[in-house]
């Protein structure tokens, strides 16, 4: 055991406590390691994640890109981002769910502790655009079918979002994901049916070419492909919700829920209805999100406002979900404010409100380009780490993300995602049409170039800082051991368990140490202290596999 006689011996349970328990039923484990006890099924997990696949954006996107482009090209390069999501998510899927961890837990260790609280602001930020646009679509389709002002609407969108999340993913989202999903899928096979009926049918849509070619400089196929690039904060999602499954179930779900087969539906069936019904039902003025919902619900009536609210209320189920976790996440961690998770909720319900009184889809689209390519630079720098470890036969189940235990910043992660991040925003402000298009693909391969070279010159260093009396070997297995923290005097899992040297070296577990500004200042003394007293850690070693 890696401890001194003087060390207090750790109070060591083998089963979740009903506190914990009960904590986990709103909190949902999101400031602490999800304990395999707490994972969900592969049938719970798929019906709380399938409500990203009813999103009105899917449908809409593909008929946008269509009328610039053309049906083939879009289709195209639709098919080829549903090939690119499914292995991006397969693979984080696997690792979230081997991990247990989320984004701002595995991105404190690849970027250091700066970086992951960035993350988390950048993700919750993003998600919670996300949130106000697929509310504001709701609002507008309740509004131009009952009438009335819109802000009232917008209250009432939030108003009954908020519940609905306020329990977590395996105890409410995916039963109320699960009640809707066939609402969704009949309401939209029932929405193309009804075109058809009421328009007729032409293939025309298959063919379909803009009125006026745009001189991009590049393949119509490789501009969608480009835009869809541009939403790959489904990545980070995915990251989030994974880490509940299973770990005897990570190859299934990343192959299933979270892999190609997944986004076959999600992206290219929904991308081609869009198609067809934009050239089918009339619309009056420029296809919009705004727009398209109208002919929905002009086109179906109340039929229509319910495929509206039940598309919308399933993806905003997550939205609102992932958007109070990573603010959560953001607050307590740079200024150590813990509420919980419900609080953050509301907060983020009032927030989601008085942004809807404003011009949303005047400037939100924009924001979210620019967003677009600092999650791109995520991604590139993620999945490089993930093959890293691959590579270096480094599992994913001792990642190192304790605050005590890995430093302030990893140069190689956090330069990496800086410089890929700051040369995309730079290709949108200054780069034209050509900016535009190229920005995610040049912010990938920066990301990706840039953090690999690194890792050939990286030093132990930059991954772990190394102190005594780590928890983790005192129990034999730390994935089924919990200890109770000296702090809030919950019992967690060894995995994620520290010892606080600032506090007579008695045990804390995460979200304490997180939030205790003494504990990560002894922490930062002990480790210089022990420098020059332990042997080097090698990258890929049992201590370092974390990195």
């Amino acid at each position: 055991m890696d401890t001194a006689s003087s060390v207090p011996k750790p109070d060591i349970i083998y089963q979740d406590e009903p506190g914990v328990l009960r904590q986990a039923a709103a909190e949902d484990f999101s400031l602490h390691i999800v304990p395999p006890t707490w994972r969900s099924s592969r049938f719970s997990l798929a019906m709380a994640w399938f409500g990203l696949m009813s999103a009105m954006f899917w449908v809409v996107v593909g008929s946008t890109v269509a009328l610039s482009v053309g049906t083939v090209d879009t289709l195209i390069g639709i098919a080829l981002s549903t090939v690119v999501y499914g292995v991006l998510c397969n693979v984080a899927a696997r690792f979230a769910a081997r991990s247990g961890t989320n984004v701002a837990l595995f991105s404190r260790a690849v970027f250091g502790q700066v970086g992951a609280t960035f993350a988390a602001l950048l993700f919750g930020v993003t998600i919670t655009y996300y949130a106000i646009a697929e509310g504001t679509i709701v609002a507008i389709a309740l509004q131009d079918y009952f009438g009335g002002p819109m802000s009232l609407w917008y209250f009432i969108v939030c108003c009954y979002s908020a519940p609905l999340v306020m329990r977590g993913v395996r105890t409410w989202l995916d039963r109320i994901n699960g009640v809707l999903l066939p609402l969704y899928v009949l309401g939209l096979i029932a929405c193309v049916i009804w075109a058809i009926v009421t328009h007729g049918y032409s293939n025309n849509w298959l063919t379909h070419l803009p009125a006026k070619s745009a001189d991009m400089g590049v393949p119509g196929w490789w501009f969608a492909f480009t835009v869809y690039m541009g939403v790959w904060v489904v990545v980070m999602m995915t990251w989030d919700v994974a880490r509940f499954g299973r770990k005897e179930d990570a190859v299934a779900n990343g192959n299933t829920s979270f892999g190609i087969p997944f986004y076959v539906v999600t992206l290219l069936i929904n991308g081609a209805v869009g198609i067809f019904i934009a050239e089918t039902i009339p619309i009056v003025g420029p296809l919009s999100e705004t727009s398209a919902i109208i002919g929905i619900v002009a086109l179906m009536g109340p039929f229509g406002v319910l495929l509206v609210w039940v598309s919308q209320t399933r993806i905003n189920t997550i939205n609102f979900y992932l958007s109070s976790t990573n603010m959560q996440n953001f607050f307590a961690r740079a200024f150590k404010i813990s509420l919980p998770r419900t609080v953050w909720v509301a907060i983020m319900s009032v927030v989601i409100f008085l942004v809807m009184l404003t011009n949303v889809f005047g400037y939100l689209l924009q924001t979210l380009q620019f967003q677009g390519v600092i999650i791109v630079a995520w991604v590139g720098v993620a999945m490089t780490h993930v093959g890293w470890c691959y590579l270096r036969g480094i599992k994913a189940d001792m990642l190192e993300f304790r605050p005590g235990r890995v430093p302030l910043v990893n140069p190689g992660g956090l330069g990496a995602w800086v410089v890929a991040s700051a040369v995309g925003c730079l290709l949108l402000v200054f780069g034209g049409s050509f900016g535009g298009i190229w920005a995610p693909p040049i912010t990938l391969a920066i990301a990706v170039v840039i953090y690999a070279a690194s890792l050939g010159i990286a030093r132990a260093n930059w991954f772990i800082v190394e102190r005594p009396h780590d928890p983790r070997s005192e129990v034999d297995d730390p994935w089924t051991a919990r200890i109770r923290c000296s702090h809030c005097a919950q019992a967690y899992i060894a995995h994620e368990m520290d010892r606080d040297p600032s506090f007579r070296h008695e045990p804390i577990c995460l979200a304490c140490a997180s939030d205790r500004r003494e504990f990560l200042l002894a922490a930062r003394a002990e480790a210089r202290t022990y420098a020059g007293r332990c042997e080097p850690v090698m990258l890929g070693s049992r201590r370092s596999s974390a990195t």
